[in-house]
């Protein structure tokens, strides 16, 4: 009997150009998944996939409900079915709250929480002939308010929100809807963003005394689209170190 944890399934993943998307797509091709990558950057995406097997590069704006709809047709025109959706894509978007222009507010939204909305409710149909999932990939920022996230965090907040809405309805057929929420991951961006301070003071106040990697966050995506977590519906995973249980933490990091 085979180990793999995902096997003979097509998922959907947006954002998988980079990071947390791009080690999960990984991770499922190495369970023998088929993988549809959806992202807005088309070189980036068409970069990442290209040494890839056993994937569709589609270049989408998951704020676009007729880019969303275009996506899913091109999914189903494919590989013929959808068994899960991972909604990653997000963009972050940090300022004091007096400075958070209307503007801002909407391109948050629109990408973090509208995206999630429309590629689900495209997606719905056929994960409900599949008996399928879905996994939003949310945020710490989600769970408990700091300064400067206005936008994201209320997005990420959103998100958590809609993925209980999703399990509550969509259970009776079979779907399941989770959500992910990493705490402090070292990729490429927080790295060129982070202080020394900040850095130090993440370790300190994060029990395992360190960031995360985006292996590990998608190690918990996979794990959530198995058929291990088979009866795990409309719950949320902190991936974040133990982060979160030790509240706001150092003024460092509000």
């Amino acid at each position: 009997m085979s180990d793999r944890v995902v096997s003979d399934r097509v998922v959907i993943v947006t954002g998988a150009a980079r990071g947390i998307g791009l080690a999960a797509t990984k991770l499922f091709l190495a369970e023998g998944a088929v993988v549809v990558m959806v992202d807005i950057d088309n070189n980036e995406l068409l970069n990442a996939s290209a040494e890839l097997l056993n994937v569709l590069p589609v270049c989408c704006d998951v704020s676009d409900p007729e880019q969303v709809d275009s996506m899913i047709a091109q999914s189903l025109a494919h590989y013929a079915k959808i068994d899960c959706l991972v909604n990653n894509a997000g963009i972050a978007d940090f300022g004091p709250i007096d400075e958070t222009t209307f503007a801002t507010w909407r391109r948050v939204m629109a990408t973090n929480l509208d995206g999630v909305f429309l590629c689900s409710q495209a997606a719905t149909a056929e994960l409900k002939r599949q008996k399928g999932c879905i996994v939003n990939i949310a945020s710490i920022s989600g769970l408990r308010a700091s300064t400067l996230r206005t936008a994201y965090g209320t997005s990420k907040a959103a998100v958590i929100h809609l993925t209980q809405q999703q399990a509550a309805e969509l259970g009776e057929y079979g779907v399941r809807a989770n959500c992910v929420a990493p705490g402090p991951v070292r990729t490429k961006l927080a790295m060129a963003v982070h202080t020394q301070d900040i850095i130090d003071a993440y370790h300190d106040a994060i029990p395992l005394n360190r960031y995360g990697t985006e292996n590990e966050i998608a190690e918990a995506i996979v794990f959530l689209c198995s058929h291990k977590a088979s009866y795990i519906t409309g719950q949320v995973i902190a991936a974040d170190g133990g982060f979160e249980s030790t509240g706001v933490g150092l003024p460092a990091l509000r």
